[in-house]
């Protein structure tokens, strides 16, 4: 049976700089194919930013043909204006994944972190670090924004939110136990 691949373009909205990182997915093994950031700063009219922005993850998805789209939800900040540009920010990403009919899934920032490093209160660094770590990816091979890994964060976030929601749906475990038997693979002992 050929396993069916899924390629998974991880968005960190932005409108200075806007990361991404895209995934490719065949069963249950994940792979690294990129990441980047598309940099607005040069451009000081916010309306067109949001073209840029168009434009650019319009390239993306054309150029990686991503099945799924995962994007950082905007965080709540005190000044309105900063959220409701980067709430438009996320708005385009998201119609050109509409447009382009890709799925979107939404992550909160806590949610990322959590499912990264196991804190929902870790740093750039330490979820770059830990990406570095688990795709197997040359920390010196990252763009100084860290902005690119978050996007990437977001892609592998939901990389584990489907496969262990798939997981779940054709898996019943009775407690830890029952699951560190059935899962001999995944549990490395050190």
């Amino acid at each position: 049976m050929v396993e069916k691949e899924r390629i998974i373009l991880g968005i960190d909205p932005g409108t200075t700089v806007m990361g991404y990182g895209i995934l490719r997915v065949v069963g249950k093994k994940v792979e690294f194919v990129t990441l980047g950031i598309i940099n607005l700063r040069a451009i000081k009219d916010h309306y067109l930013t949001l073209r840029k922005i168009s434009e650019e993850v319009t390239k993306l998805v054309e150029t990686y043909l991503p099945d799924e789209l995962a994007i950082e939800a905007p965080f709540f900040e005190k000044n309105v204006q900063s959220m409701l540009k980067l709430g438009r920010a996320q708005g385009v990403a998201i119609t050109v994944a509409i447009t382009h009919d890709i799925p979107i899934a939404e992550y909160a920032p806590l949610k990322i972190k959590m499912a990264i490093t196991g804190q929902g209160r870790a740093s750039k660094e330490q979820v770059a670090a830990m990406l570095c770590k688990i795709l197997k990816i040359s920390p010196s091979s990252l763009p100084k924004e860290l902005d690119a890994t978050d996007g990437l964060a977001a892609a592998y976030c939901h990389y584990l939110q489907t496969s262990t929601a798939a997981e779940t749906d054709t898996k019943r475990y009775k407690n830890w136990k029952d699951f560190a038997v059935k899962n001999q693979k995944r549990i490395k002992t050190q």
